[in-house]
């Protein structure tokens, strides 16, 4: 199974159909958000576009995830399915949860950085599996379809920034929570003469908003630039308009793809939900 599947990932790199539909290539617009299912509500703009659709197939996947390993029988030896299950609850658990938040909160936000990681691992694997998912259509037997195309939703800013919003509601409304307003907010002022504290607040402030770029930026960045790197080595092909050069680009394409699906893609959706935790943990515990 999964020969195949590289087999068929590895096609769709050396013959990337939107290049062959466009009649040229160009890795920019790969990840152009067009209006597939328009919906205006006043200025609110909640169009169905390519990141939207991958972030509903996620959802989908991440919910079956759950029912089908995380769900099982008490008294029944465990197969590979609960298996599996077990180990991504553990690493949530021990990994995570336990090493971020405070153990009088772990049951209350358990379930948030378990699930943020869980869905996060899988849309940006969902973004290295060729998908009909695009805006290039092809005709096959006189009916259009989507070509098959490469896509993360999390190498759209608006995505990982949304994400990276709730961590940060939810930091704050669980420090006013568990401290109160005025002793959340005194919990932001180090211990300096106040003669400093005209510096110091401003400064503390802005570190707080700018753990919500850092957070949002970061997942960001990595997946946008990995499927750069993969669609600008193949783009060199078009571009020069040397089929020769598959020889070395596709070999290099496929080289960044395992990188990415075997140590990124995990590592991202980690490092989200555990930074997520410990923000939270924080605002419980400014003390920690």
């Amino acid at each position: 199974m999964r020969a195949r599947l590289f087999a068929a990932v590895v096609v769709a790199l050396a013959f990337p159909q939107a290049a062959f539909a466009r009649g040229e290539f160009d890795p920019v617009k790969e990840f152009e958000q067009h209006e597939w299912i328009p919906i205006h509500l006043g200025p609110l703009n909640l169009s169905i576009t390519k990141a939207v659709a991958y972030l509903m197939l996620g959802s989908a996947l991440t919910i079956l995830f759950g029912l089908v390993f995380m769900r099982t029988r008490i008294g029944q030896k465990p197969g590979r399915r609960e298996t599996l299950g077990e180990i991504v609850y553990e690493i949530a658990q021990t990994q995570v949860a336990e090493q971020g938040l405070p153990h009088k909160a772990i049951g209350r936000w358990f379930p948030y950085v378990a699930s943020l990681m869980v869905f996060i691992w899988t849309i940006n694997m969902l973004g290295f599996i060729p998908l009909p998912l695009s805006d290039e259509k092809v005709t096959i037997a006189g009916v259009k379809v989507p070509t098959l195309a490469l896509f993360a939703a999390t190498s759209t800013l608006s995505v990982t920034l949304a994400l990276a919003l709730m961590t940060f509601v939810f930091t704050h409304v669980e420090g006013i929570r568990a401290n109160g307003t005025w002793g959340y907010l005194k919990s932001w002022i180090p211990d300096v003469p106040k003669a400093m504290y005209p510096l110091i607040v401003p400064l503390e402030i802005l570190g707080q908003f700018m753990r919500l770029i850092s957070l949002s930026v970061r997942l960001y960045a990595n997946m946008l630039a990995g499927h750069m790197l993969i669609l600008t080595f193949l783009g060199l092909i078009f571009i020069i308009g040397n089929l020769a050069l598959a020889i070395i680009a596709v070999p290099a394409a496929a080289i960044f793809y395992l990188f990415e699906v075997v140590i990124v893609v995990s590592i991202q959706a980690y490092i989200f939900a555990a930074l997520s935790a410990i923000y939270i943990g924080s605002a419980i515990e400014p003390d920690h």
